[in-house]
């Protein structure tokens, strides 16, 4: 008898413990994901990537204009707003799934004078 209300307990407890993570991680999917972080730096006419590459999920790009003139940043179709030299945007925060996604300064001709490239993800 008290064998059996021994397992009794600890099938409980395990049940408890499933049921109790299974709704927030269906409720929350971005948890399981994990964040990169890239720095870049924009100046004329180019930008620098702290990482080329990251791995799929959310990617958080910090962007600062060390330029002379305003810059912006573009990558899968989300863009910062113009930014001032000596400024940064607020991260421009995009979830990427594996594959390379171009980026590029939208700014009159700045891609066409190398404010451009191609980011992987892997």
């Amino acid at each position: 008898m008290k064998r059996t209300l021994y397992l009794l307990a600890a099938a409980a407890a395990v049940a408890v413990a499933v049921f109790a993570v299974a709704p927030f991680a269906a409720a929350h999917p971005a948890a399981a994901q994990k964040t990169t972080t890239i720095k870049v730096i924009a100046k004329e006419y180019k930008f620098i990537l702290s990482k080329k590459s990251a791995p799929a999920g959310v990617v958080v790009f910090k962007v600062t204009n060390k330029g002379k003139i305003a810059h912006d940043f573009k990558i899968a179709g989300k863009k910062t707003p113009n930014i001032k030299p000596g400024k940064s945007a607020k991260p421009l925060k995009v979830t990427l799934k594996k594959g390379k996604y171009p980026f590029k300064c939208t700014i009159d001709s700045h891609a066409l004078f190398g404010m451009k490239g191609t980011f992987k993800v892997t």
